[in-house]
């Protein structure tokens, strides 16, 4: 299977595994500079060079090689459960994509049908992402109407591809303390151009896809919306240190143990 979802540096200095929704675009514009000394012109998911991506054929011998012999750190990001999920919906289901249209052409109207998620308009927006949080549910539990998409599959499911094809991480950062996080990456590594990580903009590519939330995160969290956050991502909140009981608590309460993180995603 590879390491599906992996970039790494030309220089190879260093080696990321994307996680959808937990600051890819900015941390790869970050390994792109840290290369090049400018950032990509556009989104860091387009680029066609300047790194090694596994979804390049020309890449993935030379990813191997590094993850397989350790010759490089590796690292990757995670986020609260009950912020990614709220900002898929938002970007996603609400959102116009980058090309104009709408995120995998008839899924929306599927939603609006099935599930009467409403995405036009002064819509109700806590009504609407607790019944796309049920269709959330269904794809990741039952796979039905269709596989659950990266967005909304949960983090360690993205994490765990990644060891059980033998890697091992050598960081895993909260997305919510991006700055130090990404420092102690940068400072474990070598890279022809070094970056100033105060400088660096942050490159939301989700910005502006879609309304604005006009709420704050808990008010979109009723019992039953926690019950199915909890049913979908249990092994996210505990093996990544986020608070499950209060959605409200948007920043880990512990530390990652990265031993765990193997011992227990490494099956």
């Amino acid at each position: 299977m590879g390491f599906p979802g992996t970039w790494m540096t030309e220089s190879e200095s260093v080696v990321y595994r994307v996680v959808p929704k937990c600051a890819c675009s900015t941390v790869g514009q970050i390994l792109h500079y840290s290369d090049h000394g400018r950032f990509f012109d556009g989104d860091i998911h387009d680029a066609q060079t300047g790194l090694h991506k596994w979804a390049f054929d020309a890449s993935q011998p030379r990813i191997t090689d590094v993850v397989k012999n350790r010759r490089a750190p590796a690292f990757t990001f995670v986020r609260n459960p009950y912020t990614r999920i709220l900002s898929s919906f938002f970007d996603k289901i609400c959102g116009i994509q980058r090309n104009g249209n709408r995120y995998r052409g008839k899924l929306v109207p599927q939603l609006v049908q099935q599930y009467g998620v409403a995405v036009e308009g002064e819509f109700d927006q806590i009504a609407s992402f607790r019944r796309f949080l049920l269709f959330a549910r269904d794809t990741i539990r039952w796979r039905k109407p269709m596989e659950p998409d990266i967005h909304w599959s949960a983090v360690s499911g993205h994490v765990a591809t990644f060891i059980v094809n033998g890697g091992r991480y050598d960081h895993i950062a909260h997305t919510e303390e991006f700055n130090p996080g990404m420092q102690a990456v940068l400072d474990a590594i070598e890279t022809p151009h070094s970056v100033d990580l105060a400088a660096v903009p942050r490159f939301n590519e989700s910005e502006g896809h879609g309304p604005k939330r006009a709420h704050p995160v808990e008010d979109f969290f009723d019992d039953l919306s926690m019950h199915l956050v909890r049913e979908m991502y249990k092994r996210d909140f505990e093996l990544f240190g986020y608070d499950i009981d209060d959605p409200s608590s948007k920043r880990p309460v512990r530390a990652i143990d990265l031993d765990e993180v193997h011992a227990k995603l490494g099956d």
